[in-house]
């Protein structure tokens, strides 16, 4: 074949020639393989990319390039080299005509290059048409084109000089023009097009990468811009670049969604509601083994989702590293030839260049396609990411409730961050899975090469440490289980420490609760040392690994046989490629386990996306019912989940068009649950639900978002300022706005944190009526305001008369005083409606609604009021993200934390560690130099000795040197933990009002994740490389001094590198934390508020505001990893050039260097690439970690209580006797910058006197309990307690001797044993009376464990109503001399509350009673009552001398129903008359109120003593049909309480008539 191409030239009839091209001084190629093979290769090139370029086009499509100068340019220039082609043929055919002999390739190569650069012409206006602005396939075609152009054009200027030029003009001008036009090509080929006509991606700030050059894509040069602009400036998320449409969440989000539908409805459908707790939830709640199993998740149908959009971009990734991997094993292969080049001393000098750029170029590939493939997995892992959160949040928008019960939101954010985490760490080392073994059994093929079957030996040290390390892998998971167990328990017990921060402090158990928290912390920690020890010596294990494989195969080969000679190819080559193999052989294992813990993720991930949701037609709005009314419920049997027993049967009601509905039952009866039903948040089994027209939903706990305050009213519906303005007045919000700082703009922190409850609840009130829906369900929407406030909305919003008067309106309420004035009554018992009508046919009945109010008396139920801050807080206070480098001082407080000795010890470690593997090195030199004699060397087993002890000293410093490191981090991080803690639990309340719990529990979990495990980890890795670089630096230097001159600037050039790349990489990291926080906290918001959102059909506009959210994270992530790639691409290049120098100097150098110094010091050089790289990334990842050290510290600069205890003022055990408190000139303020909220206090309570506090809402009344507590310290003035200054004693000498019952109804996560007894200071059977007397004993004697019953996270899995009792229970077991209410039966039915009130007169009738209440009637009875205003004491005596005063406790009590005047028309005299004897019969009523106290007090204590005790076995076995004895005098004592704390006399007549109804009478079930 090749002489048939050449056969017209004799002399140049050969296609290669030996002899012209290698074994030569002047190397060069034939003219026929210039002439062919040369010209043929970028042709084939092309033709063979060609389909499947050209199906990528067609594919991708971006719109078209209008004509522009290049591309015109690239026309013409096409165009001419087609030219000059088709002159060559003419010319070969002219000369053949002629009778010229001609080769065939003479004409075959120009035709062929003729009919390529018309391909070259068409794709090029292919790629204009489709909006290619560079083209990766044209540039590397020209580039070939130029290579052997280059070639050819040397051979003409050769050919020239010798006078050929002459002979063949036309083949030297046509060979020169070529040239230029070639070059120019290429030129051209490395600038971009203008942006295509018709984008789709529109944005003002579009990623720079689209309009790059192919080159500059490569190689990340476009990154340069965003680089620089951070190392001069601090970077704002306005210079992140503009997602391209094919990368937001819209688009990938409604693909991957699109794909997991169409696979999963293949699988079995998800019929139960799976939980993600384990079966060791009941004795710890935490993550869920449930996902570990295998049968019915959908984890392969979701894994085909992603596939089927991500999977094309994953295999050209995974071609790329395939490619990668050829060009890093040619390096070995290159080496070796270079060594042999070395050792022969005869060998043109031409070679040992050649051979020096060969590595060069291979190294330089390598980096490039290696790269590439972790730039396109990384990508895709931003885009997993993005579809992950995507897929999650819009399940969360149609979970069921019982679905919702199964799960927390920290376990949801888990999915979207750890989970998702795992799934993106799988894109990156799957393919080690099958690409390592590939590797390892090349590595043996090449070593076998080298060695022959000495190489076999490496597999006997690999099957000897493979158990070594599978024993220290299962001892080290056993203790990593132990730590994440420790490390979840103190994760939790935090949380409720942060959550429930106010009522530890009311109680001063900070202390207990954080040395509970230490005691974990110290269990954790201890199993963390002990897994890293094991870590340590796992990593000794590895590292020596390489030498042992080398000791034993360079052993058994040369102690084998005596002439078996190691000399300088065999050692460093061999070196080369155990390296190659350890890497494989290490990167597998992380390989494996990624995919097991991906695999775990993924069925995680699976299972929540098959949880149980909503049925879409539970509620049907097109259903004939809704011609006859708004609301119709047909036969309605609902359950909370398909496993669930119903919770309502059949309900059948009729709501008709613009009427009030009233709901009332006891709590539990499932007034709640009804609402639920008609949103269609129940599991319908029976029956139909049919709504008409839109709907609005208040639910009894106010779900607020972390926004200003007109956006929470508004709800992104468009601005109506009239009828805001109408709507903020009717919900009474206008004083309050009036308060805010910034009005309507104020931003209220996460979940209302500050503001009232009163505000959250007329906040989300608001939110209802401004949607202007034609339905509202309104879940005890009063139950947070004060009277007035609930008198005033009841009138401008709900009532007849107000704002809603036209819509249909479902009320739930226990406010019997309103029960009058609505349209209907419906009664609500055992899930059942069991009444139903107006409230005079109710009453007329005599049925249950009757038997009802009998019960609870006539007394007019008044609203519920919630504790009302006197000071707001402007808005949540933001942990800034500063953008300059950290300083050295953060890294001098992480050091000093370890001890600064250790560390010193850690440095001469690593130096001693690294000088034995620098002597190893050169010790095997030597050995490859050893002179051979009669074919063998000597000295062979002095050689191998030494050898083996260097190796095993490294690997004990290795061991040392690691392990120390690990053990001064874990000192530095249990030191930092201790003062965190200690920081935060010292901290005032206003602190914690001021600053979100996210971010706190962000500092314990993620910051201390960072210290405990990154930090030591990193800086390990930091000190490792940077004494294998010096160690290489200095084996270059030893074998070519002058090598320094190459080395200094290297060195400056990759110090440069670093500090751009630190600088700029630093600020996207925390950018993109910083964007991150909000998704999670989105998502947080969104699971705990999913049925408002439903409720108003909002779930695309809150889906828009998550892609939005996740979209600005994304922004800062891609250029993140953008900025990873090209910082390992220019490190890697660095270091390229390192033995690109290295190489050179040794051919320079070579009649002055031995073999064996040169292998060391290239083979070292071989290794700096990695080094250099690993080295940046771990100083950049020291960087952004020690950060996590300085937000640390931002809380140790904050404000600090007073301490806790002085000894130097011990109190006396028994101290207060008396209880007696008083007020001198006392005044507070909240924050320096606010006014005073109380103002020159002065009174006097009396110990054992019993004083109610009234007042209108921002009076101050719960500033007087803080200030008495000292949760704010006094401005001005002092308070005593039996004479003792309370400013004079520790906060906890003061707070154990209060007794305080909160309005907040908090429970810990934990037995409800714990709840009640936090400190575990009472028995069993103090506990089972205090639940007796709160009326709860009967309740948790039916729950499964009784008091080791679970308490789920906030206490979600009881009601309100039972939280609050369980509180109150808890304040029972407390008995002080100083007891403050603070609503304490803000959340229980009148029955109940009447109870309560009767029980707690009886515990604690011998202490000093503080009362905040809005129940005038609550506080009747009183010795005194102190009625405040505007910070100042207003009123301060007896009830009765208060009514009579005629001041704002009569106006109050008047508005309350106590005070009512007759104000009907009649004459003045009569009128005023009439108002005397009303005032007269009030006052009377208050003073007999007061009389009768003490004879109730009496009664109710004999009864419980008594009769009660005697009876309440019979009254638990009488069940509904009588109580006994016991239980008569229990209602006669609940009538005493009645009457005594502000009732009516019916309530004494009724609750006294028990004691004597007979014993068949059925009794009011309790």
């Amino acid at each position: 074949m090749a002489s048939w191409l050449c056969s017209s030239r004799e002399e140049s009839a050969e296609l290669w020639d030996w002899n012209r091209t290698w074994y030569t001084a002047t190397p060069s190629l034939t003219p026929c393989f210039q002439n062919t093979v040369l010209l043929w290769i970028p042709c084939l090139y092309l033709w063979i990319s060609f389909p499947f370029y050209y199906l990528y086009l067609q594919r991708n499509g971006r719109g078209y390039i209008r004509m522009s100068a290049a591309f015109k340019s690239k026309m013409v220039l096409s165009f001419a080299l087609l030219s000059l082609c088709l002159a060559s043929c003419f010319f070969v055919l002219r000369q053949a005509i002629r009778g010229v002999p001609q080769a065939p390739g003479s004409i075959i190569s120009p035709a062929l290059q003729m009919v390529t650069l018309v391909l070259v012409v068409f794709l090029t206006q292919t790629e204009r048409l489709k909006g290619v602005r560079s083209s990766g396939v044209l540039l590397v075609y020209w580039l070939l084109c130029f290579f052997s152009a280059t070639i050819a054009l040397s051979s003409k200027i050769q050919h020239a000089l010798e006078g050929g030029f002459r002979s063949d003009p036309f083949h030297h001008v046509a060979s020169y023009t070529y040239f230029t036009l070639i070059l120019l090509e290429l030129a051209l080929c490395c600038f971009t097009d203008q942006p295509p006509f018709f984008s789709q991606d529109t944005s003002d700030n579009p990623c720079p990468e689209d309009g790059a050059s192919f080159a500059s894509r490569i190689t990340f040069c476009w990154f340069l811009g965003l680089l620089w602009k951070g190392y001069w400036q601090p970077i704002q998320t306005e210079d992140l670049w503009s997602l391209a449409r094919g990368n937001t969440s819209a688009e990938i989000v409604t693909q991957v969604e699109k794909a997991w539908r169409k696979n999963h409805t293949t699988a079995k459908q998800l019929t139960e509601s799976v939980q993600f707790r384990s079966q060791r939830e009941r004795e710890e709640p935490g993550e869920t083994s449930v996902l570990l199993q295998t049968e019915y998740y959908p984890s392969k149908q979701l894994l085909k989702a992603f596939w089927s959009v991500f999977g094309v971009s994953f295999l050209l990734g995974t071609f790329s590293l395939v490619v990668g991997d050829i060009f890093l094993f040619l390096i070995p292969k290159t080496l070796s030839l270079f060594l042999d080049f070395i050792a022969d001393r005869e060998a043109h000098s031409w070679k040992g260049y050649f051979y020096a750029m060969l590595l060069f170029l291979l190294a330089c590939l390598q980096t490039l396609f290696e790269q590439r493939y972790m730039y396109v997995c990384l990508s895709l892992g931003v885009k997993l990411k993005t579809a992950v959160t995507g897929l999650v949040y819009r399940k969360i928008l149609v979970l069921s409730a019982a679905a919702k019960k199964t799960t927390t939101a920290g376990e949801i954010v888990n999915l979207v961050s750890v989970d998702v985490q795992k799934l993106t760490d799988l894109l990156v080392y799957f393919n080690g899975t099958w690409l390592a073994p590939v590797r390892i059994v090349v590595c043996f093929v090449f070593l076998w090469q080298l060695l022959g079957p000495s190489a076999l030996t490496s597999v006997a040290v690999f099957l000897l440490l493979l158990p070594l390390n599978f024993v220290i892998t299962k001892k080290r998971s056993h203790f990593q289980e132990a730590q994440m167990h420790h490390k979840d328990h103190r994760a939790k017990l935090i949380s409720s420490v942060l959550c429930n921060i106010k009522i530890l402090k009311l109680h001063g158990w900070e202390e207990r609760f954080a040395g509970q928290v230490s005691d974990v912390r110290t269990r954790e920690l201890r199993a963390l040392k002990t897994s890293q020890f094991l870590f340590s010596a796992s990593l000794a294990s590895f590292h020596s690994s390489t030498f042992l494989v080398a000791f034993v195969m360079f052993a058994v080969y040369t102690l084998a046989d005596e002439h078996h000679v190691l000399n300088t190819q065999k050692a460093f080559v061999s070196l080369a490629l155990v390296n190659i193999l350890n890497t494989a052989h290490s990167f597998l294992p992380f390989s494996i386990n990624a995919v097991m813990q991906a695999k775990v993720s993924l069925r995680r991930l699976a299972t929540f996306l098959c949880l149980e949701e909503l049925e879409q037609t539970a509620v049907n709005c097109d259903s004939l019912d809704c011609v006859q009314a708004p609301v119709v419920v047909r036969n309605g049997t609902f359950s909370w989940g398909t496993e669930c027993p119903p919770c309502l049967k059949r309900i059948n009601l009729t709501v008709p068009q613009g009427s009030l509905c009233a709901v009332v039952g006891q709590v539990g009866a499932g007034k709640s649950s009804l609402l639920s039903a008609l949103l269609g948040e129940l599991q319908r089994t029976e029956g139909s639900v049919a709504l008409k027209g839109t709907v609005a939903f208040v639910p009894q706990e106010p779900w607020i978002q972390n926004t200003s305050v007109e956006d929470n009213v508004v709800f992104g519906r468009g601005m109506d300022r009239k009828w805001y303005s109408q709507v903020i007045a009717a919900c009474a919000l206008l004083p309050d706005l009036e308060g805010f700082p910034a009005g309507s703009q104020t931003v209220i922190g996460e979940k209302g944190v500050n503001i009232s409850g009163g505000q959250k609840q007329r906040l989300g009130l608001a939110r209802a009526v401004y949607k202007k829906a034609a339905i509202y369900l309104l879940d005890d929407s009063l139950s947070a305001v004060d009277a007035q406030v609930g008198q005033h909305i009841f009138e401008q919003v709900i009532g007849p008369n107000g704002l809603l008067k036209d819509k249909t309106r479902l009320l739930v309420t226990n406010a019997v005083h309103l029960l009058p004035r609505v349209d209907n009554v419906i009664v609500i018992a055992k899930g059942q409606i069991s009444e139903t009508g107006t409230y005079q046919e109710l009453v007329q009945r005599e049925g249950a609604f009757a038997q009802f109010l009998r019960l609870h008396g006539t007394q007019e139920k008044e609203d519920q009021a919630l504790q009302v801050s006197d000071t707001l807080v402007v808005c949540v206070i933001l942990v800034s993200l500063s953008s300059v480098q950290v300083r050295t001082s953060i890294y001098l407080r992480y050091l000093r934390a370890g001890g600064s000795l250790l560390w010193a010890y850690v440095v001469l470690l690593f130096a001693c560690q690294q000088a034995t593997s620098f002597c190893r090195g050169y010790w095997l030199s030597l050995w490859a130099n050893d002179p051979v004699c009669n074919g063998t060397q000597r000295h062979t087993q002095l050689r191998v000795g030494v050898f083996f002890f260097l190796g095993a000293a490294q690997a004990l410093g290795k061991f040392g040197s690691t392990a120390t490191v690990f053990l001064a981090g874990a000192m530095a991080s249990r030191k930092l933990f201790a003062h965190l803690l200690r920081d935060v639990v010292r901290s005032p309340m206003a602190f914690f009002e001021v600053t979100p719990t996210g971010n706190l529990l962000n500092r314990f979990s993620k910051e201390m994740d960072a210290i405990d495990s990154v930090l030591p980890d990193k800086l390990k890795s930091l000190l490792g490389f940077l004494f294998q670089l010096l160690e290489i630096y200095i084996a270059i230097t030893v074998a070519t001094p002058v090598a320094v001159v190459a080395i200094v600037p290297l060195t400056a050039l990759y110090a440069v590198l670093q500090s751009f790349f630190v600088a700029t990489s630093c600020q996207l990291k925390r950018l993109e934390a910083r964007s991150r926080s909000p998704v999670y906290s989105h998502i947080a918001e969104t699971f705990q508020g999913s049925s408002s959102i439903r409720a108003y059909r909002d779930q695309r506009r809150f889906i828009l505001r998550n892609d939005a959210q996740v979209d600005e994270n994304q922004r800062a992530a891609f250029p993140a990893v953008v900025a990873d790639r090209w910082l390992a691409t220019n490190v890697e290049f660095l270091g390229n050039g390192l033995i690109l120098f290295a190489a050179l100097l040794a051919v320079t150098s070579k009649p002055h260097l031995s073999p064996g110094m040169v292998g060391f010091s290239v083979s070292c050089a071989l290794q700096v690439t990695g080094i250099l790289n690993w080295m940046v990334r771990s100083l950049a990842e020291m960087e952004n970690n020690i950060v996590s050290v300085e937000r640390l510290r931002d809380y140790a600069e904050t404000p600090k209580e007073a301490p806790w205890t002085l000894g130097t003022n011990s109190l006396m055990e028994h101290w207060p006797t008396e209880g007696a408190i008083e007020f001198k000139d006392f005044s507070l303020r909240y924050r320096p910058d606010l006014e005073l909220s109380l103002k020159n206090i002065s009174i006097k309570i009396n110990g054992r006197e019993k004083v109610g506090i009234s007042g209108r809402t921002g009076a101050g009344k719960s500033s007087l309990t803080m200030g008495l507590l000292r949760l704010v310290e006094a401005a001005e003035g002092d308070i005593f307690i039996d004479g003792v200054n309370i400013a004079q004693l520790g906060l906890h000498d003061l707070r154990s001797k209060i007794s305080i019952i909160s309005q907040d109804p908090v429970l810990f996560p934990g037995s409800l044993r714990m709840n009640l007894d936090p400190l575990n200071e009472y028995s069993d059977e103090d506990i089972w009376m205090a639940l007796e007397r709160v009326l709860l004993k009967s309740f948790v004697l039916d729950l499964p464990g009784r008091l080791a019953y679970e308490c789920s996270e906030g206490g979600g899995n009881l009601s309100v109503g039972q939280r609050q009792l369980i509180c109150l229970a808890r304040a029972l077991l407390r008995k002080a001399q100083i007891l403050v209410l603070d609503e304490a039966t803000a959340a229980v039915d009148p029955k109940t509350d009447l109870l309560i009130q009767s029980a707690v007169r009886t515990q604690f009738s011998e202490c000093t009673v503080l009362t905040v209440a809005h129940r005038v009637k609550t506080l009747m009875d009183y010795d005194r009552i102190l009625v405040m205003k505007s910070g100042q004491v207003e009123e301060f005596d007896m009830p009765e001398t208060l009514i009579a005063q005629k001041g704002l406790f009569y106006r109050m009590a008047e508005e309350s129903g106590l005070g009512t005047v007759n104000s009907a028309t009649g004459p003045p005299s009569s009128t005023a008359a009439r108002r005397r004897k009303e005032e007269g019969r009030e006052v009377g009523a208050a003073i007999l109120g007061g009389l009768l106290r003490r004879f109730c007090d009496s009664f109710t204590t004999l009864s419980r003593q008594g009769a009660l005790l005697d009876g309440s076995q019979e009254a638990e076995e009488g069940g509904g049909g009588g109580g006994g004895r016991g239980a008569q005098n229990k209602g006669a004592a609940a009538g005493c309480g009645a009457w005594a704390w502000g009732g009516s006399a019916q309530d004494l007549r009724c609750g006294v008539a028990q004691q004597y109804q007979p014993r068949e009478e059925p009794h009011p079930p309790n």
